[in-house]
């Protein structure tokens, strides 16, 4: 076998730098949202401790049925 690093497989892989910043962005806002809801929950529960797991799904959930919802609804 040859002890040369396999390099075809990487020149013909189109760069994606660029879509990889914006997605950590994208991702970055996403989190935020569902940080903000799940403190929300968490408020509206009275504050009560040891739900911040259930908070955070419940918190993305409700973010993600808001985006499938048609524009204009």
């Amino acid at each position: 076998m040859s002890s040369k690093p396999r390099t075809s497989r990487q020149s013909k892989q189109p760069s994606t730098e660029g879509g990889k910043e914006e997605r950590s962005v994208v991702n970055s806002v996403r989190e935020e949202e569902i940080k903000r809801r799940a403190y929300e929950i968490y408020l509206e529960r009275g504050e009560e401790p040891g739900r911040d797991l259930e908070d955070w799904l419940q918190a993305e959930r409700e973010l993600a049925s808001h985006e499938i919802t048609p524009l204009g609804e």
